[in-house]
Protein backbone atom coordinates (compact mmCIF):
# COMPACT_ATOMS: atom_id res chain seq x y z
CA UNK A 1 0.00 0.00 0.00
CA UNK A 2 1.48 3.04 -0.69
CA UNK A 3 0.76 6.04 1.53
CA UNK A 4 1.63 10.17 0.84
CA UNK A 5 4.76 11.38 2.82
CA UNK A 6 4.22 14.43 4.75
CA UNK A 7 6.62 16.87 3.64
CA UNK A 8 7.97 19.75 6.50
CA UNK A 9 4.89 21.90 5.71
CA UNK A 10 2.16 19.22 5.36
CA UNK A 11 1.49 19.08 1.55
CA UNK A 12 0.95 15.66 0.24
CA UNK A 13 3.60 14.53 -1.72
CA UNK A 14 2.97 14.62 -5.09
CA UNK A 15 3.96 11.45 -6.46
CA UNK A 16 1.67 9.48 -3.88
CA UNK A 17 -1.45 9.28 -6.58
CA UNK A 18 -1.83 9.93 -10.41
CA UNK A 19 -3.31 13.87 -10.54
CA UNK A 20 -7.02 13.81 -11.34
CA UNK A 21 -9.85 15.93 -10.93
CA UNK A 22 -11.06 16.09 -7.57
CA UNK A 23 -13.78 18.79 -5.99
CA UNK A 24 -13.63 20.34 -2.92
CA UNK A 25 -17.29 21.95 -1.91
CA UNK A 26 -17.67 25.12 0.49
CA UNK A 27 -13.61 25.76 -0.48
CA UNK A 28 -12.82 28.82 1.05
CA UNK A 29 -13.31 27.11 4.02
CA UNK A 30 -10.94 26.62 6.82
CA UNK A 31 -10.46 23.40 6.53
CA UNK A 32 -11.08 23.13 2.99
CA UNK A 33 -8.79 26.22 2.71
CA UNK A 34 -5.61 23.88 3.28
CA UNK A 35 -7.60 21.14 2.09
CA UNK A 36 -7.20 22.82 -1.42
CA UNK A 37 -3.96 23.69 -1.39
CA UNK A 38 -2.68 20.31 -0.99
CA UNK A 39 -4.37 18.79 -3.17
CA UNK A 40 -3.02 21.83 -5.82
CA UNK A 41 0.77 20.94 -4.34
CA UNK A 42 -0.25 17.43 -5.19
CA UNK A 43 -0.93 17.93 -8.81
CA UNK A 44 -4.33 17.49 -9.14
CA UNK A 45 -7.09 19.65 -10.88
CA UNK A 46 -9.35 21.39 -8.27
CA UNK A 47 -12.93 22.43 -9.10
CA UNK A 48 -13.88 24.42 -5.80
CA UNK A 49 -17.18 25.57 -4.94
CA UNK A 50 -18.20 28.87 -3.32
CA UNK A 51 -21.51 31.11 -2.77
CA UNK A 52 -20.92 33.52 -4.79
CA UNK A 53 -17.93 34.37 -6.93
CA UNK A 54 -18.81 37.84 -6.70
CA UNK A 55 -17.48 37.43 -3.33
CA UNK A 56 -13.56 38.17 -4.33
CA UNK A 57 -11.84 38.97 -0.83
CA UNK A 58 -13.71 35.76 0.39
CA UNK A 59 -11.89 33.57 -2.32
CA UNK A 60 -8.94 35.95 -3.11
CA UNK A 61 -6.46 33.49 -0.77
CA UNK A 62 -7.63 30.31 -3.07
CA UNK A 63 -6.50 32.07 -6.48
CA UNK A 64 -2.99 32.87 -4.93
CA UNK A 65 -2.19 29.55 -3.96
CA UNK A 66 0.51 27.85 -5.57
CA UNK A 67 -1.23 25.77 -8.53
CA UNK A 68 -3.92 27.84 -8.66
CA UNK A 69 -3.83 29.56 -11.82
CA UNK A 70 -3.41 27.00 -14.20
CA UNK A 71 -5.34 24.04 -12.08
CA UNK A 72 -8.19 25.71 -9.53
CA UNK A 73 -11.57 26.49 -11.18
CA UNK A 74 -14.17 28.07 -8.92
CA UNK A 75 -17.89 27.58 -9.79
CA UNK A 76 -20.84 28.61 -7.68
CA UNK A 77 -23.44 26.54 -5.45
CA UNK A 78 -25.97 26.40 -3.07
CA UNK A 79 -26.59 23.84 -0.53
CA UNK A 80 -30.41 24.56 -0.23
CA UNK A 81 -30.52 23.97 -3.67
CA UNK A 82 -31.09 20.62 -5.80
CA UNK A 83 -29.35 20.03 -8.87
CA UNK A 84 -26.85 23.19 -7.56
CA UNK A 85 -23.71 20.58 -7.44
CA UNK A 86 -24.73 18.97 -10.72
CA UNK A 87 -21.93 20.85 -12.77
CA UNK A 88 -19.33 21.09 -10.29
CA UNK A 89 -19.36 17.04 -9.68
CA UNK A 90 -19.29 15.99 -13.16
CA UNK A 91 -16.19 14.59 -14.42
CA UNK A 92 -14.56 14.35 -10.93
CA UNK A 93 -13.04 11.17 -9.40
CA UNK A 94 -13.09 12.61 -6.02
CA UNK A 95 -15.43 14.72 -4.24
CA UNK A 96 -15.06 16.39 -0.97
CA UNK A 97 -17.50 17.45 1.08
CA UNK A 98 -16.62 20.01 3.49
CA UNK A 99 -19.63 22.55 3.09
CA UNK A 100 -21.98 22.90 6.41
CA UNK A 101 -22.64 25.79 8.89
CA UNK A 102 -20.46 25.98 11.34
CA UNK A 103 -22.01 28.07 14.94
CA UNK A 104 -22.87 27.34 18.27
CA UNK A 105 -25.86 30.36 18.00
CA UNK A 106 -28.33 30.61 15.64
CA UNK A 107 -31.89 31.82 16.30
CA UNK A 108 -33.17 29.51 13.53
CA UNK A 109 -31.33 26.01 14.43
CA UNK A 110 -33.27 24.11 11.94
CA UNK A 111 -33.46 26.41 8.95
CA UNK A 112 -29.47 27.81 10.03
CA UNK A 113 -27.96 24.69 10.51
CA UNK A 114 -30.08 21.27 10.09
CA UNK A 115 -31.10 21.90 7.12
CA UNK A 116 -28.28 23.43 5.13
CA UNK A 117 -26.21 20.53 6.64
CA UNK A 118 -28.36 17.60 5.98
CA UNK A 119 -30.27 18.72 2.45
CA UNK A 120 -26.79 20.13 1.39
CA UNK A 121 -25.30 16.27 1.88
CA UNK A 122 -28.06 15.49 -0.10
CA UNK A 123 -27.74 17.55 -2.71
CA UNK A 124 -24.08 16.93 -3.27
CA UNK A 125 -24.69 12.78 -2.99
CA UNK A 126 -27.89 13.09 -5.44
CA UNK A 127 -25.36 14.91 -8.18
CA UNK A 128 -22.51 12.23 -7.21
CA UNK A 129 -24.74 9.83 -8.54
CA UNK A 130 -24.96 11.09 -11.92
CA UNK A 131 -20.89 10.76 -12.77
CA UNK A 132 -19.90 7.32 -13.63
CA UNK A 133 -16.51 8.13 -13.02
CA UNK A 134 -16.78 9.23 -9.64
CA UNK A 135 -14.85 6.17 -7.20
CA UNK A 136 -15.45 8.41 -3.65
CA UNK A 137 -16.65 10.88 -1.72
CA UNK A 138 -15.08 11.67 1.50
CA UNK A 139 -17.69 13.94 3.66
CA UNK A 140 -16.14 16.26 6.00
CA UNK A 141 -18.52 15.24 9.11
CA UNK A 142 -16.80 16.41 13.19
CA UNK A 143 -16.95 14.75 16.58
CA UNK A 144 -20.01 15.95 17.28
CA UNK A 145 -21.54 13.41 15.25
CA UNK A 146 -20.23 11.13 17.33
CA UNK A 147 -20.29 12.77 20.80
CA UNK A 148 -21.62 16.34 22.09
CA UNK A 149 -20.37 15.56 26.17
CA UNK A 150 -17.79 13.21 27.77
CA UNK A 151 -19.43 10.13 29.28
CA UNK A 152 -17.68 9.06 32.61
CA UNK A 153 -14.65 6.31 31.61
CA UNK A 154 -15.99 5.99 28.02
CA UNK A 155 -13.32 6.38 25.46
CA UNK A 156 -15.05 7.35 22.16
CA UNK A 157 -14.23 6.19 19.05
CA UNK A 158 -15.20 6.29 15.22
CA UNK A 159 -18.34 3.26 16.74
CA UNK A 160 -19.88 5.14 18.79
CA UNK A 161 -23.12 7.94 17.35
CA UNK A 162 -24.41 11.04 18.97
CA UNK A 163 -28.27 10.34 19.87
CA UNK A 164 -28.88 12.67 22.50
CA UNK A 165 -28.18 16.46 20.47
CA UNK A 166 -31.45 17.95 18.98
CA UNK A 167 -32.64 21.70 18.28
CA UNK A 168 -32.83 22.66 21.63
CA UNK A 169 -29.64 20.82 22.46
CA UNK A 170 -25.92 21.37 21.10
CA UNK A 171 -28.07 22.21 18.13
CA UNK A 172 -24.56 22.49 15.60
CA UNK A 173 -23.93 18.82 17.02
CA UNK A 174 -27.57 17.50 16.36
CA UNK A 175 -26.65 19.47 12.58
CA UNK A 176 -23.20 17.49 11.98
CA UNK A 177 -24.61 13.88 13.80
CA UNK A 178 -28.51 14.03 11.20
CA UNK A 179 -26.42 15.05 8.26
CA UNK A 180 -23.56 12.34 8.71
CA UNK A 181 -26.80 9.43 9.32
CA UNK A 182 -28.46 11.23 6.49
CA UNK A 183 -24.98 10.52 4.45
CA UNK A 184 -25.03 6.67 5.48
CA UNK A 185 -28.44 6.15 4.91
CA UNK A 186 -28.28 7.15 0.89
CA UNK A 187 -25.42 5.00 0.50
CA UNK A 188 -27.54 2.14 1.56
CA UNK A 189 -30.60 2.78 -0.95
CA UNK A 190 -28.90 4.73 -3.86
CA UNK A 191 -27.89 3.08 -6.52
CA UNK A 192 -23.94 3.92 -7.17
CA UNK A 193 -20.32 3.74 -8.61
CA UNK A 194 -18.69 5.53 -5.96
CA UNK A 195 -18.48 4.89 -1.74
CA UNK A 196 -17.84 7.13 1.19
CA UNK A 197 -15.51 7.55 3.86
CA UNK A 198 -15.94 10.24 6.59
CA UNK A 199 -13.86 12.15 8.46
CA UNK A 200 -14.58 13.12 12.23
CA UNK A 201 -12.01 15.74 13.84
CA UNK A 202 -12.41 17.30 17.05
CA UNK A 203 -11.87 21.15 17.68
CA UNK A 204 -9.99 21.97 14.45
CA UNK A 205 -7.38 24.34 15.27
CA UNK A 206 -4.59 25.84 13.28
CA UNK A 207 -2.88 28.78 11.12
CA UNK A 208 -5.40 30.04 8.86
CA UNK A 209 -5.31 30.50 5.16
CA UNK A 210 -8.21 32.58 4.34
CA UNK A 211 -10.08 35.66 5.99
CA UNK A 212 -11.61 36.05 9.26
CA UNK A 213 -11.25 33.72 12.24
CA UNK A 214 -12.96 29.99 12.17
CA UNK A 215 -15.57 29.06 15.07
CA UNK A 216 -12.57 26.68 16.88
CA UNK A 217 -9.67 29.63 16.59
CA UNK A 218 -12.20 31.45 18.55
CA UNK A 219 -11.73 29.71 21.31
CA UNK A 220 -8.35 31.32 22.07
CA UNK A 221 -9.79 34.44 21.18
CA UNK A 222 -12.35 34.37 23.50
CA UNK A 223 -9.96 33.26 25.85
CA UNK A 224 -7.68 36.15 25.45
CA UNK A 225 -10.80 38.40 25.53
CA UNK A 226 -12.00 38.13 28.97
CA UNK A 227 -15.25 36.04 27.63
CA UNK A 228 -14.40 32.99 30.10
CA UNK A 229 -14.90 34.47 34.16
CA UNK A 230 -11.95 32.05 34.91
CA UNK A 231 -10.40 28.34 34.04
CA UNK A 232 -13.22 26.15 33.93
CA UNK A 233 -13.22 22.38 34.01
CA UNK A 234 -13.47 21.85 29.89
CA UNK A 235 -11.85 19.57 28.20
CA UNK A 236 -11.24 19.78 24.10
CA UNK A 237 -9.83 17.13 21.90
CA UNK A 238 -7.31 19.16 19.64
CA UNK A 239 -6.57 18.51 15.96
CA UNK A 240 -4.32 20.61 13.32
CA UNK A 241 -6.05 21.71 10.68
CA UNK A 242 -3.04 20.89 8.36
CA UNK A 243 -3.45 17.30 9.75
CA UNK A 244 -7.45 17.30 9.06
CA UNK A 245 -6.70 18.59 5.63
CA UNK A 246 -4.22 15.40 5.29
CA UNK A 247 -6.35 12.89 6.59
CA UNK A 248 -8.86 13.37 3.48
CA UNK A 249 -6.17 13.81 1.17
CA UNK A 250 -5.13 9.84 2.19
CA UNK A 251 -8.55 9.24 2.65
CA UNK A 252 -9.02 9.55 -1.10
CA UNK A 253 -5.83 7.81 -1.66
CA UNK A 254 -5.86 5.56 0.48
CA UNK A 255 -7.93 2.54 -1.74
CA UNK A 256 -9.13 0.52 1.29
CA UNK A 257 -9.88 3.44 3.42
CA UNK A 258 -13.31 2.52 4.56
CA UNK A 259 -16.05 4.09 6.98
CA UNK A 260 -15.38 6.57 9.85
CA UNK A 261 -12.28 8.24 10.99
CA UNK A 262 -11.71 9.95 14.05
CA UNK A 263 -9.20 12.68 13.83
CA UNK A 264 -7.31 13.65 17.20
CA UNK A 265 -3.96 14.88 18.62
CA UNK A 266 -4.98 14.69 21.89
CA UNK A 267 -7.48 16.16 24.80
CA UNK A 268 -6.50 19.85 26.65
CA UNK A 269 -8.26 21.30 29.70
CA UNK A 270 -8.90 24.83 29.28
CA UNK A 271 -5.89 24.61 32.13
CA UNK A 272 -3.46 23.73 29.98
CA UNK A 273 -4.92 25.56 26.93
CA UNK A 274 -4.13 28.95 29.71
CA UNK A 275 -0.78 27.43 30.05
CA UNK A 276 0.54 27.46 26.75
CA UNK A 277 -0.93 30.73 26.02
CA UNK A 278 0.87 32.48 28.61
CA UNK A 279 4.15 30.60 27.18
CA UNK A 280 3.36 33.18 23.75
CA UNK A 281 1.77 36.01 25.07
CA UNK A 282 2.83 38.98 26.92
CA UNK A 283 1.54 40.06 30.28
CA UNK A 284 -0.81 42.54 28.74
CA UNK A 285 -3.46 40.23 27.27
CA UNK A 286 -5.07 39.28 30.82
CA UNK A 287 -5.43 35.56 30.63
CA UNK A 288 -7.93 34.06 32.87
CA UNK A 289 -6.69 32.82 36.48
CA UNK A 290 -9.43 32.23 39.10
CA UNK A 291 -9.53 28.51 39.55
CA UNK A 292 -12.86 27.39 38.91
CA UNK A 293 -11.92 23.78 37.31
CA UNK A 294 -13.35 22.20 40.93
CA UNK A 295 -16.33 21.06 42.30
CA UNK A 296 -17.66 24.39 42.87
CA UNK A 297 -16.61 26.28 39.91
CA UNK A 298 -18.43 23.82 37.67
CA UNK A 299 -21.35 24.75 40.01
CA UNK A 300 -21.00 27.98 39.65
CA UNK A 301 -20.56 28.09 36.45
CA UNK A 302 -23.38 25.87 35.27
CA UNK A 303 -25.45 28.28 37.17
CA UNK A 304 -23.62 31.53 35.34
CA UNK A 305 -24.51 29.77 32.22
CA UNK A 306 -28.18 30.29 32.32
CA UNK A 307 -27.14 33.77 31.36
CA UNK A 308 -25.50 32.83 28.43
CA UNK A 309 -27.04 32.22 24.48
CA UNK A 310 -28.24 29.12 23.94
CA UNK A 311 -25.77 27.80 21.82
CA UNK A 312 -23.38 28.55 24.57
CA UNK A 313 -25.43 27.36 27.20
CA UNK A 314 -26.59 24.46 26.39
CA UNK A 315 -22.64 23.35 25.45
CA UNK A 316 -21.17 24.71 29.03
CA UNK A 317 -24.12 22.38 30.90
CA UNK A 318 -23.38 19.62 28.96
CA UNK A 319 -19.51 19.63 29.53
CA UNK A 320 -18.65 21.38 32.49
CA UNK A 321 -16.87 19.05 34.96
CA UNK A 322 -16.49 15.88 32.62
CA UNK A 323 -13.45 14.60 31.58
CA UNK A 324 -12.83 13.97 27.61
CA UNK A 325 -11.63 10.52 26.52
CA UNK A 326 -10.80 9.61 22.55
CA UNK A 327 -9.45 6.68 20.14
CA UNK A 328 -7.55 7.91 17.10
CA UNK A 329 -5.68 4.89 16.15
CA UNK A 330 -7.67 3.80 13.85
CA UNK A 331 -7.06 7.15 11.31
CA UNK A 332 -3.18 6.37 12.55
CA UNK A 333 -3.35 2.72 11.47
CA UNK A 334 -5.26 3.23 7.92
CA UNK A 335 -4.45 6.72 6.79
CA UNK A 336 -0.60 6.77 7.90
CA UNK A 337 -1.24 10.17 10.09
CA UNK A 338 1.04 10.88 12.45
CA UNK A 339 -0.74 13.76 14.32
CA UNK A 340 0.88 17.08 14.92
CA UNK A 341 1.73 17.61 19.03
CA UNK A 342 -1.15 19.73 20.34
CA UNK A 343 1.18 22.33 22.15
CA UNK A 344 2.76 22.97 18.48
CA UNK A 345 -0.47 23.61 17.22
CA UNK A 346 -1.52 25.54 19.82
CA UNK A 347 1.67 27.63 19.47
CA UNK A 348 1.11 28.50 15.94
CA UNK A 349 -2.63 29.31 16.47
CA UNK A 350 -2.09 31.87 18.66
CA UNK A 351 1.24 33.44 16.50
CA UNK A 352 -1.22 33.40 13.96
CA UNK A 353 -4.19 35.24 15.57
CA UNK A 354 -1.74 37.86 16.87
CA UNK A 355 -0.31 38.12 13.46
CA UNK A 356 -3.96 39.01 12.16
CA UNK A 357 -4.23 41.66 15.27
CA UNK A 358 -6.83 39.26 16.55
CA UNK A 359 -6.14 38.68 20.29
CA UNK A 360 -6.66 41.92 22.42
CA UNK A 361 -3.30 43.45 23.66
CA UNK A 362 -0.83 41.72 21.45
CA UNK A 363 1.26 42.79 19.02
CA UNK A 364 2.71 40.91 16.50
CA UNK A 365 6.33 40.46 17.37
CA UNK A 366 5.74 41.27 21.09
CA UNK A 367 7.24 38.62 23.07
CA UNK A 368 5.94 37.13 26.07
CA UNK A 369 7.32 38.58 29.39
CA UNK A 370 8.03 41.74 27.41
Amino acid sequence: MHYATAMSDNVVDPSAMSPTQVVVTGATGFIASHLVRDLLAAGHRVRGTVRSLAATDSHAHLRALPGAAERLELVEADLLVPGSFDTAVAGASHVFHTASPYRLDVRDPQRELVEPAVQGTINVLGACTASPVLRRVVLTSSFAAIADHPIRMHVFTEDDWNGVSSLRRNAYAYSKAEAERAAWSFMQAAARSFDLVSINPTVVIGPALGPGTSTSNQIFVDVAAGAYPGIMALDFGIVDVRDVALAHVRAMEVAEAEGRYLCASDVLSMRAIVAIMREELPPTVRLPTRPLDNAFGTTVAKLAAQFQPPGVRSFLRTNLGRALQLDASKARRDLGIEFRPVRESVLDTVRDLVARGEIPGAMAGTPAGS
